[in-house]
């Protein structure tokens, strides 16, 4: 097990202004093909449709147009967080910018939040999470393989311009070396998130909050039921979220025929005060459900 160390980033959380070296531009054409550069001066960005020069980028505001040296337009913006989690270096799959939001969202990161992952995977997530807690908030990820922790320290670093002193990232398995208590939100990204819903209740500060996010139906039903039975926990609440974007020109208003679908399921459910159970579920079970 080792804790790596991180040390507040000049940049910050957001850099506003024109380009400047060390920036990541995302330049996108007209058929809506984009590119991300990383700005240096006398660099140059090559492509079949002609080069653009680093140079007449830097100094540009953001929502800029360029023209390459063959005649095509691009649109020049700084990556927003939802793009750069999709097209980052992966060892492991990332959690997908919807249910990231979701996240963020229905398991109520705040800012100033003490938050706690385990799963770290590619870093996305947590790019999210440092996010919402802000400069005054904190996140340590627990992550079990070496590689993944290495390959999520370069992607975090490098979205935010370098290390941050609200993440603690520790190589090791999350049961054994957590070592936090009143922490307000865990959230678990792993095959078997039940083997740890009583080390996640022995951290999590009453009214916290345990968000787990799973892929397959048989990991949703036990996750759900560990949490049941442990009897610290309210009625765990399970959803999923799908995106379908729609095609808008003229009076041509209609779904695209693809969509987002399912990536994985959510759980969430709230700490309760020590020592108190949730009240007795009053719900008639299915026929199917019966003497079983």
């Amino acid at each position: 097990m080792a804790a790596i160390g991180y040390t507040l980033s000049p940049m910050g959380f957001r850099r506003h202004g024109p380009f400047q070296p060390g920036d990541q531009v995302q330049l996108t054409d007209p058929k809506n093909k984009r590119h991300t550069v990383t700005l240096k001066e006398g660099g140059v960005f090559h492509t079949h449709k002609g080069m653009i020069p680093h140079d007449d980028l830097i100094g540009l505001p953001e929502g800029s147009v360029v023209r390459s040296s063959g005649g095509t337009a691009y649109l020049a913006f700084r990556h927003l967080l939802q793009d750069y989690a999709v097209s980052m270096p992966r060892g492991a799959a990332v959690v997908y910018p919807k249910d990231a939001a979701m996240i963020v969202g229905l398991a109520d990161i705040f800012p100033g939040a003490r938050v706690v992952e385990a799963g770290v995977g590619s870093g996305a997530l947590t790019c999210f999470l440092l996010r919402a807690v802000g400069e005054t908030g904190h996140v340590t990820s627990y992550e079990r393989r070496d590689d993944f922790a290495e390959i999520a320290t370069k992607n975090v670093n490098k979205f935010f311009g370098g290390p941050l002193e609200q993440w603690r990232l520790v190589v090791g398995d999350f049961v054994a070396a957590l070592d936090e208590v009143d922490v307000d939100r865990i959230v678990l990204d792993m095959l078997a998130p039940w083997e740890c819903v009583d080390a996640a209740a022995k951290a999590l500060t009453p009214g916290g909050v345990i968000c787990c996010y799973v892929a397959t139906t048989t990991q949703l039903s036990r996750t759900v039921e560990t949490l049941r039975e442990h009897g610290s926990f309210t009625e765990p609440h399970s959803w999923e979220t799908m995106i379908r974007d729609w095609h808008v020109e003229g009076l041509a208003v209609r779904p695209d025929h693809r969509m987002v679908g399912h990536t994985g399921f959510l759980v969430t459910a709230r700490r309760m005060a020590e020592g108190v159970t949730p009240p007795p579920r009053r719900r008639r079970p299915a026929k199917g459900a019966e003497g079983i």
